[in-house]
């Protein structure tokens, strides 16, 4: 497909390069530069918050229903486009397109849930205790918000930030990943066509510390929402408090997978497993991450795992076929290569992959490692790439135990035909997010719901992302206390 040109969006204009550095953006299945990228200056930056506090005020004067309306309408224009962003999606983040099919036709049903929700934002009457007086409370949009988004589902995350600002009544500078420009054009260009005042919505890219500490710092800015690793949100959460912004943090995880002795058909669920640990290239927080499998059938569920694992098809995303694609970057692959050079050093066993396929890009070979020391990196940092842990275990409260290690909490799943030990997992699991007999926690092929809340506990962050709780960070509450004289 023809890329488009890139620029940044303020205040309803396009902005090209003009005298402002510019940055490579790379396709990772091969290496080569789609276009260049406009890096936003201290002024754009301003700019883009000055157009933000306009745009709020036109934004949030608009009625629920009207905005809703206005919500629905780009709902509309998303589904039509379907093809269109998941082509980009492939092109820009390297997902094959069948997944980023999968990723893109998702992003209509959340705008028009949050165009609904945004609808619902109720107050309250309070019984007085005082004669001819009335409490009530109003729930109002906070202001200006900076949106922070990442590369790995480039259409999906910067969207549900959008929607769920613009519904909450308020305004947004969007700084997305400068790896996916245009997929985020894309998604900004749906709501500008369906009537969001220009001003309402703002893009910048630049250096991500430099960007972030400005629109933080900014008075203007009132609430901040941010996707990303716990390392980079724990600086974000850091200004925002120095600041006293609002902020919703969906951090990094390392989700642990427990399969327990008595599920129904091993093989199968081995093979189901080996689809979507891969999916995305395993670029995911809530990828499942670490695997526990039950002593008894340890190794006939590793066998068919390691079986499905050798005939993934991994190439060029935009090649029909293809199962995995590639990494975001070069680094991507040298990270591989030390968490799988590492967990041998520990002493753990290479079953399949752990190496870099004779391929133009940024690829690495599904990988399987079994009997994986607790001391290993790969058990304990995010990994965040195409390498699987397998380990075995007895005892379930142990496993559950060695779950919870980590710092961090974003999801947990657990397989097992036993009602009683399935609640016992969804209570003693400590993360945000549990899926039971599934991968999925929400939608089939995307990573979440609209109607359900998304995110983690502990390190992996704060705040929720979807369902009613996703309006929450970008509303105030006013209690009006009126006393009458008649």
């Amino acid at each position: 497909m023809q890329y488009r040109n890139l620029g940044l969006f303020i205040d309803g204009e396009w902005i090209d390069a003009r005298e402002r550095r510019t940055i490579a953006v790379l396709n990772p299945s091969n290496g080569t530069e789609l276009g260049r990228l406009p890096v936003a200056n201290a002024e754009d930056i301003d700019h883009a918050v000055a157009a933000a506090v306009r745009g709020f005020e036109v934004w949030s004067e608009k009625s629920a229903y009207e905005r809703a309306g206005i919500l629905q309408r780009a709902a509309q224009l998303l589904r039509e486009r379907t093809q269109r962003i998941a082509e980009l999606v492939c092109l820009e983040q390297g997902k094959p397109l069948a997944d980023a099919v999968g990723e893109v036709k998702n992003l209509a049903d959340i705008v028009a849930w949050d165009a609904e929700e945004g609808r619902r934002i109720y107050g309250r009457t309070i019984p007085s205790r005082i004669p001819k007086h009335s409490l009530a409370t109003v729930r109002e949009p906070i202001g200006p918000v900076a949106a922070f988004a990442p590369w790995n589902y480039p259409a999906l995350l910067p969207l549900r930030k959008i929607s769920a600002i613009l519904a909450a009544g308020c305004s947004v500078v969007l700084k997305p990943a400068e790896e996916t420009p245009a997929t985020s054009f894309e998604v900004v260009e749906a709501f500008i066509e369906a009537g969001v005042p220009a001003a309402a919505i703002n893009v910048v890219y630049g250096d991500p510390a430099r960007t972030s500490e400005q629109l933080i710092a900014h008075p203007e800015i009132r609430a901040i929402t941010f996707t990303g690793s716990t390392a980079v949100g724990r600086q974000l959460a850091k200004l925002c408090g120095q600041y006293l912004k609002k902020c919703v943090m969906e951090l990094g995880g390392h989700a642990p997978v427990i399969i327990m002795d008595d599920v129904p058909d091993v093989e199968e669920l081995a093979v189901a497993t080996a689809y979507r640990k891969f999916k995305n290239a395993s670029q995911g927080c809530v990828n499942p991450s670490r695997y526990f499998v039950h002593e008894s059938i340890f190794d006939r569920f590793v066998d068919a795992f390691v079986a499905k694992t050798r005939t993934l098809r991994v190439g060029d995303a935009a090649d029909p076929g293809v199962d995995v694609g590639p990494l975001m970057h070069e680094r991507r692959v040298q990270a591989m290569q030390s968490l799988t050079e590492d967990a041998l050093a520990c002493g753990a066993t290479l079953r399949c992959g752990g190496r870099a396929p004779d391929l133009p890009g940024y690829f690495w070979e599904p990988t399987v490692l079994t009997h994986v020391p607790a001391s290993a990196r790969l058990m304990n940092e995010e990994i965040f790439g195409p390498i699987v842990p397998f380990n075995p275990f007895s005892d379930l409260d142990a496993v559950i135990a060695e779950a919870n290690r980590l710092e961090y909490g974003l999801a947990a799943y657990a397989f097992t035909r036993s009602l009683e030990t399935a609640r016992y997992l969804a209570r003693k699991l400590r993360a945000g997010m549990i899926g039971l007999n599934t991968y999925s926690l929400g939608v089939p092929d995307s990573i979440a719901s609209p109607e359900t809340p998304f995110g983690g506990i502990k390190a992996s962050g704060f705040g929720r992302e979807g369902g009613c709780e996703g309006l929450e960070a970008f509303l105030e509450t006013k209690l009006i206390s009126e006393y009458s004289h008649q």
